[in-house]
């Protein structure tokens, strides 16, 4: 009992000093702050109450708790005065600090939801660790790897080139090439309500599913497409839809404001949540598994999270990050950039769009950088495919892999199933019609299945019917 005691005691002192720590006062000082004037002289007066009865307690405390009553005021003026001026009064609370009194937690300071209300700094900033330069510090291994793949992107990239054009009258069948990958970036309406961005045209989701993106993708290839954070996820998935693509990820873009901290200039009306994040869309066409594709894909190299700071009131930029994802995950070398500017124009990617104040673009030069066998893709080398995470390979049972296998085909019970010779385990055998009745026999106790070879083929027998056998020939 003694050790609990000192156990209970040492994790008082502890909690005294971090709450101490925390509003920086001395551990000694942490009980009168945490207790106002007047909490104390109440809590004295209901003591004396306790104490000498409900009369004299009262008057105590009315005496305890006026400060400057001037000459002739008496108590019951007093008292009707500090009733007016209670309804008159409104408490207006600038901060937490009012609800952590008295609080249990180890670490009050924590609520960071609440801290965003108080000063605007948003719960994402606090994160460590989200800058490309220092992300890996303590992951050697995929630290190594990244570097690896951006010199083998740096060295296999394709000069940038860029198309002016009119995204509306343009055919984009014109550029004469298919593309492993492409990126959208769309000029929404909801922009100009939300971060203040103005554009010469607004485009709308019935005006971006129109986009022919469809003819220009290769067999496989994956699409990005920015959707914003309300009404487009739902019209970016229709569109991945009419292009031919499957949504197979999310990748969201987590808004930080470290340098300009505060609230949104631009609330949604009725609003009770602040929007700090965008959503970018993606998808798959055609088949590509990360576990046999190794050639086009590496998965699991980079996370479904972009955690950067917002740009400045006005700017429709998007992070820099983006562009990392992609390249590290697809192989593919034929990349497409459409709604592009000429900040985004990059080493590696065709960019297209309106907003562009020249052209460079020529199809016959663009398709020459592709013409080797294997042209379209990056490679891989010894390092790389030594240092990526890999999916386990699909495992080979018999002569079968886990696609050609009958969906739901378990090994019954009992073990392996003998077919023809050949140990299938795991493989349910197939279903076969059931032998005439006459060939069966009913075995004596319970229900349940059993399997039985007759004839040199396997039969499914319920309600243990097994085969009858034969009578010798007369």
């Amino acid at each position: 009992m003694t050790d609990l005691l000192k156990l209970f005691k040492e994790r008082s002192r502890k909690r005294r000093q971090l709450l101490a720590q925390q509003f920086g006062v001395s551990p000694d000082a942490l009980h009168s702050l945490l207790n106002s004037k007047v909490d104390q002289e109440e809590r004295r007066a209901l003591k004396r109450i306790n104490s000498q009865g409900d009369v004299a307690g009262n008057v105590v405390k009315f005496k305890a708790v006026e400060v400057d009553r001037p000459q002739g005021l008496t108590v019951s003026d007093a008292t009707a005065a500090d009733k007016g001026d209670d309804v008159d009064k409104e408490e207006v609370y600038t901060d937490s600090s009012a609800f952590l009194k008295g609080t249990q937690s180890a670490n009050p300071h924590n609520d960071y939801c609440q801290h965003f209300v108080d000063t605007g700094e948003r719960p994402q900033n606090f994160i460590r660790d989200v800058g490309l330069t220092n992300r890996f510090e303590e992951y050697p291994k995929l630290r190594e790897l990244i570097l690896r793949k951006d010199e083998l992107i740096q060295n296999t990239n394709t000069p940038p080139m860029y198309l002016k054009c009119d995204l509306e009258t343009f055919d984009i069948r014109d550029l004469d090439s298919k593309f492993d990958v492409i990126l959208l970036e769309p000029p929404l309406e909801e922009y100009q309500r939300t971060i203040g961005v103005t554009y010469d045209k607004y485009w709308n989701w019935e005006e971006i599913e129109k986009l022919e993106i469809e003819q220009v993708t290769a067999l496989r290839s994956f699409i990005w497409i920015w959707c914003g954070s309300s009404d487009g996820l739902d019209a970016g998935r229709r569109c991945l839809k009419k292009w031919g693509f499957r949504r197979c990820e999310d990748i969201c873009w987590i808004k930080t404001n470290i340098k300009n901290p505060g609230h949104g200039k631009n609330l949604e009306p009725k609003a009770i949540f602040q929007r700090t994040k965008e959503h970018c869309l993606m998808g798959i066409k055609g088949t590509v598994r990360r576990s046999t594709d190794g050639d086009f894909i590496h998965a699991n190299v980079d996370i479904d999270l972009v955690i950067a700071e917002s740009e400045p009131y006005g700017s429709d930029e998007k992070p820099v990050e983006i562009f990392h994802i992609i390249e590290h995950f697809c192989l593919g070398r034929r990349r497409l950039h459409v709604f592009g500017k000429d900040a985004t124009i990059r080493p590696g990617w065709l960019t297209i769009g309106p907003n562009l104040t020249s052209s460079n673009f020529d199809s016959e030069i663009y398709n020459g950088y592709f013409k080797e066998p294997n042209g379209c893709l990056t490679g891989c080398s010894e390092e790389i495919e030594h240092l990526r995470p890999k999916s386990p390979p699909p495992k080979v049972i018999g002569n079968m892999t886990p696609a050609a296998m009958p969906r739901g085909g378990g090994a019954q019970r009992g073990g392996a199933v003998q077919r023809e010779g050949a140990v299938m385990r795991g493989i349910a055998p197939p279903r076969l019609a059931p032998p005439p009745r006459s060939a069966l026999v009913q075995r004596g106790g319970g229900g349940g299945m059993a399997w039985a070879r007759m004839s040199g083929s396997i039969f499914r027998i319920r309600n243990n019917w097994l085969p009858r056998p034969m009578a010798p020939p007369r």
